[in-house]
């Protein structure tokens, strides 16, 4: 019984045929660049990004234009407590919850430890501050202290700026729509129902 020897031919790609791939790709590459360079098609622009450095920004607080440096990461909050010295402005829960850093952003009621302070830039914000002073109260603070509305101090800033913005954009508005619109901000304490008569008062005075 005689035997033969089969051949058997390597599968797969062989080397050979792999170095042949490599040189009509290389050929094909050059082709494509001196097509693309040809027809003056440009690469595009590497994106410029910022950080995560500090870099100088520019806001407007209390209608003062501030220069600071700050890293892009840094919030609103603590851009205005920590380096701007604003800091009636409280940091209490840092997570968007309490009500605490309220501040007007353009005048719509922002929770400034949520907003970037690379993000604020061109925009007015206004801190409570930026409302009024112990010598000059605005009408919504003095109520605050007429209706003994505050008890730690922690929350009140945050409050009377939220509900400085309540009465502006609600005003008449019922008990009912006044606890509802408090709803932002929380109180520990519990003055509760000092916070909701000044805020009801000022509402049916037609603004704060």
């Amino acid at each position: 019984m005689s035997t033969k020897n089969t051949k058997h031919e390597p599968s797969g790609i062989s080397r050979r045929g792999f170095l042949k791939g490599v040189g009509a790709g290389a050929v094909a590459t050059g082709l494509l660049q001196e097509v693309s360079e040809s027809a003056g098609i440009a690469e595009a622009a590497t994106p410029t990004t910022l950080g995560p450095g500090e870099i100088p920004i520019k806001l407007n607080v209390n209608g003062q234009s501030r220069s600071l440096n700050v890293e892009p990461r840094v919030t609103l909050l603590d851009a205005l407590r920590n380096r701007l010295d604003v800091t009636g402005t409280k940091k209490v829960c840092d997570r968007g919850t309490c009500g605490a850093c309220t501040v007007l952003l353009d005048g719509k009621v922002v929770y400034s430890c949520s907003v970037l302070a690379v993000e604020a830039q061109d925009k007015k914000i206004v801190t409570i501050e930026g409302l009024g002073t112990p010598d000059n109260l605005s009408d919504m603070q003095a109520a605050f202290i007429e209706h003994d509305a505050s008890q730690c101090g922690f929350c009140t800033p945050g409050f009377i700026v939220a509900t400085t913005a309540f009465v502006r954009d609600n005003p008449g508005a019922t008990l009912e729509e006044v606890r509802e619109g408090l709803g932002g901000n929380l109180c520990r304490c519990g003055t509760y129902a000092g916070i909701t008569a000044a805020t009801f008062e000022q509402a049916q005075k037609g603004g704060a």
